[in-house]
């Protein structure tokens, strides 16, 4: 009874509406009853009223309703605003991470090397290689360990082989000075070679990689070489090849760098090479086929040689001199070793 109690309750209209209509259609079955019109005229004004305050009532009760509605709707959407900020924040947490992470992976592969494991890695670094982009003072250990092997390596596989130099300039008196000079307060006793930097050798040692590059051109002709002449130095020495680069010094007992080519600063590097040699004074490989260069090359024809790509020697070299240089160029010491 209690739970009838609370349903008539809550839905008393409804229930006295659904009392009057069934009176009404009793009275339209055919019993008759005195004032039977306006009975029945009444209970239908009953019904309609009753009905009109249900509605009424639902309205009242959904007023309120919707507007708790459109207030939850509010709430959810500035939290959802709120909430997409802080994914927007930890989105922008997650670049920063992830470009961290990438700095942290990018350091930990540039490698530090002994100087003892110089020559291991350069000679790892020739192995297989189809270019190389070299940019520092004379070129000693270029056409000392690298150029030969590089082309010899080449010739056997029958490849193409890309090569590119950026040395100092041989005419270049003061540079070639400032070289020297370098050199020599580094270390004033004589290095590897048995000999000590001068003006003269550093010019004598620069001359030497042109005709060894030359001579070398001559001999493969699927060697693609450039050659381009600086008029500053530099303390670095770069050797880029396809799998590596390697940075070094002039002491061949310091440290080195090692780059993996997988590495954003390799692709730098390379493209900073590249940049410096269009900038440098070029040299014309393409005119050595003008001087035909023997096995052993002649001072006739090495002179020849320096005219045809307009880099003369100095007037003061002997023939005693182009002999050193033609030594220097073809049977280098391994500054290395």
């Amino acid at each position: 009874m209690t739970r009838f109690a609370n349903w008539l309750g809550k839905n008393a209209d409804a229930f006295i509406a659904l009392v009057l209509a069934i009176t009404v259609a009793v009275l339209g079955l055919g019993v008759n009853l005195p004032h039977e019109n306006e009975i029945t005229q009444s209970a239908i004004l009953a019904v309609i009223a009753l009905l009109a305050t249900s509605v009424l009532r639902d309205r009242g009760r959904r007023i309120p309703v919707e507007a708790e509605v459109r207030d939850t709707l509010r709430a959810s959407a500035s939290t959802l605003d709120e909430l997409s900020g802080r994914l927007a924040h930890i989105e922008e947490f997650e670049n920063v991470l992830a470009g961290t992470k990438r700095a942290l992976d990018e350091t930990a592969v540039v490698r530090v090397i002994g100087g003892g494991q110089v020559a291991q890695v350069l000679e790892e670094a020739r192995r297989d290689t189809d270019r190389w982009f070299f940019k520092g003072g004379t070129g000693t250990y270029i056409r000392a360990k690298t150029l030969p092997e590089c082309v010899a390596a080449a010739r056997r596989d029958r490849r193409t082989l890309l090569f590119r130099l950026e040395i100092i300039d041989p005419t270049d008196v003061e540079v070639c000075e400032a070289y020297a000079r370098h050199r020599r307060s580094v270390s004033d006793a004589p290095d590897a070679t048995g000999e000590k930097w001068t003006l003269e050798r550093t010019r004598k040692e620069a001359y030497a990689t042109l005709l060894a590059a030359c001579w070398h051109k001559q001999r493969f002709g699927m060697l693609d070489i450039d050659i381009g002449l600086a008029r500053t130095m530099t303390t670095l020495r770069y050797d880029l090849a396809a799998s590596r680069l390697v940075v070094t010094r002039d002491d061949p007992r310091g440290e080195a760098l090692v780059v993996d080519n997988d590495k954003f600063y390799y692709s730098w590097v390379s493209a900073e090479l590249q940049t410096s040699l269009d900038q440098a004074r070029r040299v014309p490989v393409e005119q050595a086929r003008l001087a035909p260069l023997d096995d052993e090359p002649t001072v006739e024809e090495v002179r020849r040689l320096f005219e045809v790509i307009a880099i003369p020697l100095a007037h003061s070299y002997t023939d005693r001199d182009v002999i050193e240089i033609i030594r220097k160029a073809l049977r280098a010491k391994d500054p290395y070793e």
